[in-house]
């Protein structure tokens, strides 16, 4: 039971701080796209960053599970 105790809390550890690690690259993408694009209001802006921050998270899942997979094998 120790264990299993110890297993969830490290899980939900490192999840905290990825959570708070996207939410600062979130921050950061928030400001990058706003000195390119102006400001950030609007609809069509905010689909648009939507938009590139879904298409950077998916590419870079695919990466990351293709360099994971490799050193598994």
């Amino acid at each position: 039971m120790k264990k299993e105790i110890i297993d969830k809390l490290a899980d939900l550890i490192t999840t905290a701080f990825g959570l708070v690690a996207a939410l600062a690259w979130n921050s950061a993408i928030q400001n990058i796209f706003k000195k390119f694009f102006g400001t950030a209001e609007g609809l069509i802006p905010m689909i648009s960053y939507a938009l590139i921050v879904t298409i950077i998270a998916v590419t870079l899942t695919i990466w990351i599970g293709k360099v994971k997979e490799r050193t598994n094998k």
